[in-house]
């Protein structure tokens, strides 16, 4: 019984909320992935935390899973993305700024920047800086790319990361855009910029930016998958590499358990 006890204990520490909404379809590999790096994850329909259903608060990680939420109608993201900043107000923000953490993958970094989350320059959740359109092919693109890790520290899910990323794109709105050049030379300088696109560019976004970081370095959108690499068997390069069991896409996942694991 006292194990028992202890058990749902560690799992309340580590607990973390995988947001869904109608077209979300990427919520059970960003579920299992957070499994596998030892969090106890909760699938939660975001209507349930406007209703007051569910709290935010007694999670330490909000991961915005991919796919097409609301159908994409009027920008990919954008339906989920004005939910989040009028429906619960403060709540992502202050979810924020107690020291937790955020990941957007795919869609849910679509919904970030347009809900004003990211880049959230000087703490500023509110306001939208950047965003990610169509892609220059002009279609919805589906393949593997190399991820590369650029930051220098600032990032918690990059931090002693290893170089390269192999994981997949699965989108036709990903270029990513900031609202000025201004807004360009301040991610670099700030040390927000944190993944690029490592030899081709999929999609036309500026600089080769694939994914971005907030000042904390607490909240992180991508554009790749990286929950569709937890195995290797899921690499199509497995077939002539002799590649480790576990997926490289794994992880960043690994990454935001330490980060919680010592504020514990």
């Amino acid at each position: 019984m006292e194990g028992d006890a202890e058990l749902v204990k560690i799992m309340a520490e580590f607990k973390a909320m995988v947001l869904k909404t109608a077209g979300t379809n990427c919520d059970f590999e960003t579920a299992e992935a957070l499994r596998l790096a030892g969090f106890s994850p909760e699938t939660m329909h975001v209507n349930e935390l406007i209703r007051g259903g569910k709290n935010l608060r007694d999670y330490r990680f909000l991961v915005l899973p991919g796919g097409f939420s609301h159908g994409d109608y009027i920008a990919s993201g954008k339906i989920l993305a004005n939910k989040l900043k009028y429906r619960l107000g403060e709540d992502v923000p202050r979810f924020i700024e107690e020291g937790n953490l955020v990941l957007g993958i795919c869609n849910g970094f679509q919904t970030l920047v347009k809900a004003g989350l990211l880049p959230g320059f000087d703490g500023n959740y509110k306001r939208q800086d950047v965003t990610l359109t169509f892609n220059d092919s002009g279609h919805f693109q589906d393949e593997w790319i190399e991820l590369k890790n650029v930051n220098k520290g600032r990032c918690v899910f990059s931090k002693g990361l290893r170089k390269t990323i192999h994981c997949p794109i699965n989108h036709g709105e990903g270029k990513f855009i900031p609202g000025s050049r201004k807004v360009l030379a301040r991610l670099h300088e700030q040390d927000q910029v944190v993944f690029k696109y490592a030899g081709r560019n999929p999609n036309g976004s500026l600089d080769d930016i694939a994914g971005i970081c907030d000042e904390t370095g607490r909240v992180l959108g991508l554009m790749p998958h990286c929950e569709k690499n937890l195995f290797s068997v899921n690499d199509p390069r497995s077939t002539r590499l002799d590649l480790p069991v576990e997926g490289e896409g794994t992880a960043i996942f690994r990454k935001a358990f330490e980060f919680v694991k010592k504020r514990k």
